[in-house]
């Protein structure tokens, strides 16, 4: 990641002066002012104006639109004027007097996001430093590292979600989470082998990695800090490639698979994340990693799984492969773990995208205040989510004549949500401690679009982190 600092003095760099939509400039000079008065759309967010001036120093201004002036509208401008930059320009920003926290840490964000590009990428990301100008640098250095390390965990999980499934296998995955936490004091991590895995009870771990030439995964990492008085578990799906197994997908349906443990990314990220802000939340993140293969070892539709908590499952589609490894984990940590609060995170349908579009998470949670909550954090920091019900009559489609219940049943469609009443059957008695975030449309984007870069995005670890602050001041 590039550099950028809080500093009380001007700089002869690039200046990039923010012009909110009302035309107010920050730091410009009466000749730019009229430059904005009579430029039309100056102060849209994510806007930017290029005014060079031959001979003059600084010899180029870049005025950057920041919409409302909410932290929003300074995330935008952040990301514009990362790509209208040269990746080796120093930068110099003039910060309004009076400019809040929270716009501080969207514009950083926004700077860092919008200048990620994937390492194996031939374009490579902005490295020149980025000075942000303010009269009183030190009321904004909790702001600016704030937004250092949810961007940092953002790039984290963008780069595991981007590696090529060639290399990303579940054993490859569980070794950069253990690489990860060895550098981060307090944090522990615990890797379970198929061994492991088939001692223990996890079937449908097993049983979806069981047609793989890489065997499957559980990846526990634990966050515990003196002070906890919460404890945080966070389950994230973690299929480093789906081809639908038995019930293969078709070419164009297997293109980005690689995206499927995109889930799990985000909750090793924003893990890691909560130990280097030393937040005071305790949180085991669990991430279930497996590859959906074809081959004789594959399990079949038709086949019945026992499950982690000795529960059994129908299962007729192979593609349908995600819940089946969640069951498991939830099972778990339910049981074993004694959670305050439990949350998912899956690309797990393609209902997702079918009922909420590309940019949209499906949430579904039977706690208020935790549905709020999420929410809250999802619009601070930028990723949108809705809520959808889980209407307790649809669970008659999870019957069974052969097991306990069926895991994809062809009846009653509304796919996000019947997938998220399987899973809520293995909460036991958390069920209203619980939340599920289905997120297969949002994790990926097929352009860069304000501070989304094209391919994975990271999705879910700005709202996790923002989410922790809070409970872990609440």
């Amino acid at each position: 990641m590039f550099a950028i600092r809080l500093s009380g003095e001007e700089h002869h760099d690039t200046r990039v002066l923010p012009v909110d939509v009302s035309g107010v400039l920050a730091g410009g000079d009466e000749e730019t002012a009229e430059l904005v008065r009579t430029a039309e759309g100056a102060g849209e967010a994510g806007a930017v104006q290029v005014l060079p001036r031959p001979l003059r120093t600084p010899a180029k201004i870049l005025l950057a639109g920041v919409g409302a002036g909410d932290e929003a509208g300074w995330r935008a401008a952040g990301a514009a004027v990362a790509r209208t930059a040269a990746g080796d320009e120093p930068l110099h920003v003039m910060l309004p007097d009076r400019i809040a926290p929270a716009a501080v840490r969207g514009l950083a964000e926004g700077l860092w996001l919008g200048g990620y590009r994937f390492r194996e990428a031939p374009k490579p990301p902005r490295s020149g430093a980025v000075t942000l100008t303010t009269p009183d640098p030190a009321a904004y250095a909790p702001s600016l590292e704030a937004a250092r390390v949810t961007a940092a965990a953002t790039w984290l999980a963008r780069d595991l979600t981007n590696t090529p499934a060639a290399v990303k296998n579940p054993a490859w995955f569980a070794a950069q989470v253990v690489t990860e936490a060895a550098t981060r004091p307090g944090v522990t991590v615990t890797v379970r082998g198929p061994e492991q895995l088939a001692a223990e009870g996890f079937g449908g771990i097993l049983a979806v990695g069981g047609g793989s030439a890489s065997p499957p995964r559980l990846v526990e990492l634990a966050w515990n800090p003196p002070a906890a008085s919460r404890h945080v578990v966070l389950v994230g799906k973690g299929i480093t490639f789906d081809t639908g197994g038995i019930s293969i997908k078709s070419t164009d349906g297997m293109k980005l698979m690689k995206k499927d443990m995109a889930g799990a990314a985000a909750i090793v990220a924003a893990t890691l994340a909560a130990a280097d802000l030393n937040l005071p939340v305790r949180i085991t993140g669990l991430t279930p990693l497996a590859e959906n293969a074809v081959s004789g070892a594959a399990f079949r539709p038709g086949d019945v799984i026992t499950q982690w908590d000795g529960a059994t499952t129908e299962t007729t589609n192979s593609d349908a492969e995600g819940r089946l490894v969640l069951a498991d984990v939830l099972g778990y940590a339910v049981a074993e773990l004694d959670p305050d609060v439990v949350i998912d995170l899956a690309t797990l349908t393609g209902a997702n995208s079918v009922a909420l579009g590309k940019r949209t998470a499906a949430l579904y949670s039977q706690d208020d205040d935790l549905a709020d909550a999420l929410k809250a954090a999802g619009d601070a920091a930028g990723e949108s989510m809705w809520r959808l019900p889980l209407p307790d009559d649809y669970v008659d489609y999870l019957r069974s004549d052969i097991a306990d219940r069926h895991s994809s049943p062809a009846q009653g469609g509304a796919g996000s949500v019947v997938a998220a009443l399987f899973l809520r059957e293995f909460l036991g008695d958390r069920t209203d401690r619980w939340a599920h975030l289905d997120m297969s449309a949002p994790s990926w984007a097929e352009r860069d679009d304000a501070d989304l870069t094209k391919g994975a995005t990271g999705w879910g670890v700005r709202t996790l982190v923002r989410l922790l602050d809070d409970l872990s001041r609440g």
